[in-house]
């Protein structure tokens, strides 16, 4: 989102790594607004993504034309609206024309809504969830918040899954052995406080092999996540603690509400993805930059080339 700071350099590393890939072929549903199309067609000439955009026709070539954005070649997808769009966006990833799926200027639920429909939606196994991609100026790295967006209350095996999701996501940026902090109040454990308990329960099945590539530790309140002084004077011992790439959040207010105080209050500025699809799903608001969008189109990128890795190892 914009905060009218400068970046810290942390996606433009994401962009160098996309630099050698080839753009992937991408949906775009219902880009009827100019900050949705601008950020497909931006992300496009950065050789991010190939988009095909789905909408009515004459209204994206009208907004287009309004706000001097040139489609060039760009292939259009002529549906009546943004449940048809939606609709349509899916069926050419069912399809294998699209390999990422983005949410133009229509709402999150009507996406999700086709998404998720059992008979022509894109579900897997794995729960869907939410991520944050962030950087923040105060950290060090790229921070991965989940989830914030869409598991109201996640019971302990949802969590599993979106613990697995962002892991996952990190390996495709890069990270070799990410590392999960599983946020609750306190770093002890407290029957009276669920999450401290599904905290715990999610590094034994981490031990155990449920959860697979990455370092998990918790519960861990916020300080001690972030901060290794802080897990020190606890009396913490813990390679997650000061160093994690994904804050596991104990449910969806939570997740959300510390992502927003990082981009509000700590100047962050963040990408936004659903996983546990058969594709990524670049999510954005209205209220996203434009080069919170192309942060968006850059991870989802590098994980469709991760899993094309996958599927052809």
């Amino acid at each position: 989102m914009k905060t009218g700071e400068p970046g810290t350099g942390k996606y433009e590393q994401l962009l160098a790594r996309c630099q050698s890939l080839p753009p992937v072929p991408t949906a775009v549903a219902h880009p009827c607004e100019e900050t949705a199309l601008s950020g497909a067609v931006e992300a496009a000439a950065k050789g991010l993504i190939a988009p095909i955009l789905v909408g009515p026709a004459a209204k994206i070539r009208e907004i287009a034309k309004q706000h001097n954005i040139d489609l060039g070649n760009l292939p259009i997808v002529d549906v009546p609206h943004s449940h048809a769009a939606a609709a349509k966006a899916v069926e050419l990833v069912r399809q294998g024309s699209a390999e990422i799926l983005m949410k133009g200027s229509l709402h999150t639920d009507e996406l999700l809504g086709a998404v998720v429909a059992r008979e022509t939606g894109l579900r897997t196994g794995r729960r869907i969830s939410h991520v944050f991609i962030m950087d923040v100026p105060t950290y060090h790295k790229v921070l991965v918040v989940t989830d914030g967006a869409i598991n109201m209350a996640p019971t302990l095996e949802d969590k599993a899954d979106i613990c697995q999701n962002a892991i996952d996501l990190a390996i495709s940026l890069g990270v070799a052995r990410p590392k999960v902090a599983i946020l609750a109040a306190v770093e002890t454990i407290n029957s009276k406080m669920p999450a401290t308990i599904d905290a715990a329960a999610l590094c034994k099945m981490a031990d155990r092999g449920q959860i697979k590539g990455g370092i998990l530790d918790g519960p861990l309140a916020f300080d001690n996540a972030i901060s290794k002084d802080a897990a020190r004077i606890k009396g913490i011992v813990s390679e997650v603690a000061g160093d994690p790439d994904i804050l596991l959040a104990p449910d969806l207010e939570a997740g959300n509400i510390l992502a927003k105080q990082l981009i509000f209050l700590a100047n962050a500025e963040s990408a936004g993805l659903v996983l546990g699809t058969r594709v990524p799903i670049i999510l954005t608001s209205r209220a996203d930059s434009v080069r919170s969008r192309i942060a968006s189109c850059a991870v989802a990128a590098l994980v469709a080339h991760a899993r094309r890795g996958s599927r052809n190892g």
